[in-house]
């Protein structure tokens, strides 16, 4: 909203594009006074979306959509995915917080302050990153170095000086030399040193290295041996939802997780695929439905100026499907409905108490912002409660069961009319 607010060339940009001698004056003329004028439709941040569904429309002059297709991808897709992937790495917690700690690992400033922001909605607790703090109130938090042991003579010194500095918040990170033999006992000391005499009971380890399930294991009993059950342990290190999935099944003991790269970047699948493409055109105020073919199946367009709608079990408040119509279709939900699916058209299914929402929603009209972005831990809300309305079998991080993205009849016969004009003018 922001982008398209502030979208404007001003005389450096002219003269820039002028200096490359493709355009016309008429044309530069042209952007001087240029501003987004149409219309734009969103499915909220934090919504559950699938594959197939439209995300934005833009309803524009073609120019004015075409200038935005870029940023509108590169924002919608990076944020998107990571978005995602805390999702699934919180899932995996179980109710352990995680904090992102990945801006030493993402490409670039952007990704890491807007990763950030991004990874809070998804479900995490907290960021390392602190601009990400000042700029839209994602918590701040973090642990101490392991440079900040090494300046010092030994471990210890290092520990108590912490302790006696940031005493409300010390966690302290055990495995610079040995988790066992001296990170543990000397935060134990230093803890017992320096915070008990201030009754100050809030206190932490953090592991970043060896074996996980073992050493969490050992620190526990370490720990609740010398008077510090209330002490948390943290766990970094290269961790994704396979690997956090399986430390919880061996009985780690883990309070909290420090998640880095394979959040930040989404190391296992990094790329989130969508595309912004032409549905319709509009003639003299009739909208006239376009089409993208392929060989490839998964990249046929669905054509028309469309709506999405979710389709909730009245009694259980899951969603059972989505369903995409034309602009001028209707859902009523006071009767039953029977989908189908878009490729296999003899499965259907008939709803018969359920609930249709509307997922697109007003942002821009004539090009002025009308949407209130909400505020971040409400679209952060927004997102837990959208995940619980999912089944857990659509949950699942492997072999999920496939969530339904049906067409309308009308939809459905427009999009293969479409198919064979095409192929017939071939």
């Amino acid at each position: 909203m922001r982008y398209i607010n502030e979208l404007h060339f001003d005389e450096e940009d002219i003269e820039y594009l002028r200096s490359k001698g493709l355009f016309e004056e008429e044309f530069l003329d042209y952007l001087r006074n240029f501003k987004f004028t149409g219309d734009m439709w969103a499915i909220p941040e934090g919504t559950v979306v699938f594959p197939g569904e439209p995300l934005i429309t833009v309803r524009a002059p073609a120019i004015e959509a075409q200038f935005i297709e870029t940023y509108i991808l590169m924002s919608l897709n990076h944020q998107s995915l990571i978005a995602t992937k805390a999702s699934r790495m919180t899932r995996a917690a179980k109710g352990r917080a995680i904090s992102e700690f990945g801006s030493r690992r993402a490409q670039g400033a952007d990704a890491a302050i807007l990763g950030a922001r991004a990874a809070y909605i998804g479900g995490c607790a907290a960021t390392a990153c602190t601009i990400t703090d000042e700029a839209y109130g994602v918590p701040a938090t973090g642990t101490m170095a392991h440079s900040w042991i090494q300046m010092f003579d030994d471990e210890y010194t290092a520990f108590k000086t912490y302790c006696e500095i940031y005493p409300n918040n010390a966690t302290l990170l055990v495995d610079t030399y040995n988790v066992l033999e001296s990170g543990i006992p000397n935060a134990i000391r230093a803890f017992r040193e320096v915070l008990v005499p201030r009754g100050i009971t809030k206190c932490g380890i953090r592991i970043d290295s060896g074996d996980i399930t073992y050493l969490t294991k050992k620190a526990r009993a370490m720990l609740d041996e010398a008077g510090f059950p209330q002490c948390k342990i943290v766990i970094s290190n290269s961790l994704d939802e396979y690997i956090i999935r399986e430390l919880i099944r061996q009985g780690a003991e883990i309070d909290m997780f420090g998640i880095g790269e394979r959040l930040i970047t989404a190391k296992s699948d990094p790329v989130f695929g969508a595309v912004y493409k032409v549905c319709a055109i509009e003639k003299d105020g009739e909208i006239v439905p376009k089409i993208k073919i392929s060989e490839n199946v998964g990249k046929i367009t669905t054509p028309h100026f469309k709506k999405v709608y979710r389709l909730r079990g009245r009694d259980t408040g899951k969603a059972e499907a989505d369903l995409l119509c034309v602009y001028d279709e209707t859902v009523d939900d006071s009767k039953p409905i029977e989908i189908f699916d878009p490729e296999y058209t003899w499965k259907r299914k008939t709803l018969k108490d359920f609930i249709a929402t509307e997922l697109l929603v007003p942002i821009f009209k004539d090009g002025k912002q009308v949407y209130k972005l909400p505020e971040l831990a409400d679209i952060r809300q927004h997102c837990a409660d959208e995940i619980a309305g999912m089944w857990d079998e659509v949950r699942r991080f492997t072999n999920p069961h496939n969530y339904y993205v049906d067409l309308s009849e009308k939809l459905w016969q427009v999009k293969h009319d479409l198919i064979r004009k095409a192929r017939g003018s071939k």
